[in-house]
């Protein structure tokens, strides 16, 4: 099965404007969490291919860098659109499945995309991930790509999953802490460094917040 992992990527000096950081300080939080999940993914031996939909410089970089496949979102209109660039050329090239993952879980490890993926149940699937607050979607996993558009930015956690229970009979509700745990807010970041998941990216992310 060929599947794919979607991040669509804000501008940087757009993201995160909640956490109430200098724009300096951002952006490089932004840098160290794209790393890291694109590090985890790059090395997921059930990941094919990472697509990373963005218009962001630094973030073409640095997926370039981990030989991720990045499609220009040059209108940046919303992470719906972001994903629907990435719908296509995942249709076109023949891929099955696709995994829509943020830029903000740098705790994510390779076990946690597999034990997401045991659910898996072609030939027609939805998974989905809940944010920790059950508010948003951490991952979205979709077979067949087309299976369902995507609701971000609009309590999207409950309108996903009602919408994959309208087009698919098997949608699983999976909870993996460290795809949960996001960063929105000054208290989710918090909450990050008190977990002892990933010493080194906590330790890096203190640097930043010095």
């Amino acid at each position: 099965m060929k599947i794919a992992v979607i991040i669509p990527v804000k501008t940087f000096s757009n993201a995160k404007t909640r956490l109430d950081l200098s724009p300096q300080k951002i952006e490089s939080l932004c840098k160290i969490m794209l790393e890291e999940i694109l590090q985890i993914t790059s090395i997921s031996p059930r990941i094919e291919k990472t697509i990373v939909v963005t218009k962001e410089k630094q973030a073409i970089e640095i997926a370039e860098k981990f030989n991720a496949t990045v499609i220009k979102d040059e209108k940046e209109e919303s992470v719906n659109s972001a994903v629907a660039l990435a719908d296509k050329y995942l249709l076109e090239n023949n891929f099955d499945a696709s995994i829509v993952l943020p830029q903000d879980i740098p705790y994510i490890k390779t076990q946690d995309i597999d034990f997401m993926l045991n659910y898996i149940a072609p030939p027609n699937f939805a998974i989905i991930v809940p944010s920790r607050r059950f508010d948003g979607t951490n991952a979205l996993v979709r077979m067949p790509i087309d299976l369902m558009k995507t609701h971000y930015d609009e309590d999207s956690y409950k309108i996903h999953m009602n919408t994959a229970k309208n087009h698919t009979l098997n949608v699983a509700m999976v909870f993996v802490k460290r795809i949960m745990w996001d960063v929105d807010n000054r208290e989710d970041l918090e909450f990050l460094l008190e977990q002892n998941d990933k010493p080194q990216i906590a330790e890096k992310i203190r640097k930043i917040l010095e």
